[in-house]
């Protein structure tokens, strides 16, 4: 899995992200004033620049309704029209001056001594002086004052308002130049700065500049050398590293300078998230490879809202402005859903490419590896890392996606599982004679156990569902019987001595079989020693259930008691040493311990009502002892008329409960 790393990490060989914003420098060239000025006149001074920036969104709609008004009054006529524009900055009774910057006290104290002529403040301006702002503005007032007083002539206040206008334009010049560089200014150049950005709508030209210095800055290309990422990858990274680095700074450096009402953070926060969101937006339009799909979605749903916006240093500004996600929510789950269908194909294509794989080793005759003395194969642990990064995958985007995966995984690995099982059935059959076959079948189930491990490890619980353990259950048993069937072919003949030797001697013969099943058992040393057990206990049953398949037969019938006492004991002493061996070599089976001794005291018994009670027990022990296996027992007994065989078979009509767990042992002996 595409390891994940957070944008502010450093990559190998990447260049570093500078952590300053990167703003236009004063020489760039500012839009014309016409661009911004063109609802007011060149004289006016605004105080909407002052308005912060989410009650500045409502400004057009009270520009057209200024407009509209202004069309409802009677248009000024010849000269009037030219002079008009002074007087719109008559101060009316009770308000202040529109060229009065908005949040300055009304009156300002003068210039001290005589006020600069404007060639003397156009040279102040040039050498970046922004003191030369306020008698500036004061000229304009003595401008507009001579206007309404009517005392000069239209050509010289044309003449003398062209220099006013032209010195705004300097003084534009150098305020925005600073105000789009502000972490490259000196905080108290800064402060000037604001002061004499406030007329003339300055400051939306300034919100304009911070949006294209957004644009600028998201946009460059993302520096070379991130090996191992793709194109999309390396613009995610650069776009969320630079925006996190850019608005920290903001909060730190610009905040404590520019005044609360302008709101800085909001100005750049919101620039940003509008850019960023119309990148991701134009590169969800395309068709995404799969790699593009989920980066997209993990910065969407994961790094930008909880690596940027609730990152420490930004989280108490940003959480405030609800910026919201950088894609609509309907989009959002048209890419989950890419998502998930792209991860479970691939998903099923690896597991189907490993599983491949080792059938390839089992043909080519591979031996298994060997961990910790024990046959190991690692075709599990391949399955369980593949399942574990899809989930975490989705669980990186968010954990409800994780959750919805989680089932989905669990039914692909059933899916696999089945075709295991069977892919090692197909083995079993056509790999006999192959010189590592032995091998490949004990590593393949010790993997039974590597699996159910792993599943409960991942899913943290000991109770699995039947369709993942069932697959692995059957391989194991397959397995077992390969294992065995030689051992058990050898047995055969030995336990057919019982009944060709009439049972004569019986010790002999249980203690030849039990030797031959101990020469055979470090055949099964690589095993882990949970399944060893369990073969055991495999062997285990075998013993007793063909001892009681012998003792089935009906060739032998002993019409004494003396005879019938003697079988009793020579079957209790065989059941002692069954028992004594399997238990000593690791058989958990205590559920047979009861098998052989039970059916010695039916034997011995001679009172059919006492015989009757011990059937009775018997088949709590051993609910599939039918009548058929009681017949064959008691056909041992000669002595016993059929009225009394007919009666003790009856008590097995008579359900008595059963001991728990069951297992079978009588439904796998067949009685003619």
């Amino acid at each position: 899995m595409l390891k994940m790393m957070t944008f502010f990490q450093g990559l190998p060989g990447q260049q570093t992200v500078p952590g300053v914003p990167d703003f236009p420098t004063s020489s760039q060239k500012l839009p014309p004033a016409s661009e911004v000025e063109s609802e007011a006149s060149m004289s006016e001074a605004s105080s909407e620049d002052l308005v912060p920036p989410q009650e500045a969104k409502g400004a057009p709609h009270r520009d057209e309704e200024e407009a509209t008004k202004k069309k409802k009054k009677k248009r000024p006529k010849g000269l009037a029209n030219v002079f008009s524009v002074f007087t719109k900055g008559r101060k009316k009774k009770g308000q202040p001056s529109s060229a009065q910057p908005e949040g300055q006290p009304e009156s300002q104290p003068e210039p001290s001594g005589p006020l600069p002529t404007a060639e003397e403040l156009k040279a102040d301006l040039e050498r970046g002086r922004l003191e030369a702002a306020r008698p500036l503005l004061v000229l304009e007032r003595e401008l507009q004052a001579a206007a309404a007083a009517g005392g000069e002539s239209a050509e010289e206040l044309v003449r003398r308002q062209s220099k006013v206008e032209a010195l705004y334009a300097l003084l534009r010049h150098q305020v925005l130049g600073l105000l789009l560089r502000p972490l490259d200014v000196a905080p108290e150049r800064l402060r000037q700065a604001l002061v004499a950005a406030r007329p003339r709508r300055w400051l939306q030209l300034w919100r304009r500049g911070v949006e294209e210095a957004a644009e600028e800055r998201l946009g460059r290309r993302p520096a070379a050398g991130a090996e191992g990422l793709s194109e999309a990858e390396r613009t995610f990274l650069h776009m969320g590293r630079t925006m996190k680095e850019d608005l920290e700074a903001v909060v730190e450096r610009l905040k404590p300078l520019f005044p609360a009402e302008l709101d800085v953070v909001a100005a750049y926060a919101e620039s940003y998230h509008r850019h960023f969101a119309a990148q991701l937006a134009a590169m969800a339009q395309f068709e995404l490879c799969e790699r593009d799909t989920y980066m997209l979605l993990v910065w969407v749903q994961n790094l930008y809202p909880n690596d940027i916006i609730n990152s420490p240093k930004l989280a108490g500004e940003l959480q405030r402005l609800r910026l919201g996600s950088l894609l609509p929510p309907r989009q959002i789950r048209l890419l989950e859903t890419t998502f998930l269908s792209n991860e479970m194909t691939s998903v099923k294509e690896l597991m189907a490419r490993a599983l491949e794989l080792e059938c390839q080793r089992w043909a080519r005759d591979v031996a298994p590896q060997r961990l910790d003395s024990h046959c190991h194969s690692e075709l599990a642990i391949d399955i369980i890392q593949i399942i574990s990064q899809g989930q975490a995958k989705a669980e990186s985007i968010t954990l409800d996606l994780g959750t919805q995966i989680k089932q989905m995984l669990l039914l692909e690995l059933a899916t696999f599982l089945r075709s295991y099982q069977r892919a090692f059935d197909e083995f079993l059959e056509r790999g006999k004679q192959l010189r590592n076959y032995r091998a490949n079948v004990i590593a393949n189930i010790n993997n039974c156990l590597s699996f159910r491990t792993a599943m409960q490890q991942k899913w943290q619980t000991q109770d699995l569902p039947g369709h993942l353990l069932g697959p692995l259950s059957e391989l194991k048993s397959h397995g077992f019987d390969t294992l065995l069937q030689s051992l058990f072919g050898d047995l055969k003949p030995l336990f057919k001595r019982f009944t060709q030797t009439r049972w004569a001697a019986p010790a002999q013969t249980l203690e030849e079989i039990i030797s031959t099943v101990g020469e055979r058992l470090p055949e099964f040393s690589e095993l882990h020693d949970c399944f060893r057990e369990e073969l055991m206990e495999v062997v285990h049953l075998h013993l007793v259930k063909e001892y009681i398949v012998r003792l089935s037969k009906r060739s032998l019938v002993l019409k004494s008691a003396e005879q019938q006492q003697q079988l009793a004991g020579h079957i209790l002493a065989n059941a002692e040493l069954i028992q004594r061996f399997c238990t000593q070599n690791g058989s958990p089976a205590t559920w047979l311990h009861h098998a052989l001794p039970k059916l010695a005291e039916i034997i011995r018994l001679q009172d059919p009502s006492a015989i009757k009670i011990e059937v009775a027990t018997y088949a709590t022990w051993y609910p599939d002892f039918s009548k058929g296996h009681l017949s064959a027992i008691l056909a041992i007994k000669g002595n016993l008329s059929s009225s009394e065989v007919k009666s003790i078979r009856s008590i097995l009509d008579v359900s008595t409960g059963t001991h728990e767990p069951f297992k079978s042992l009588f439904s796998l002996i067949k009685v003619g």
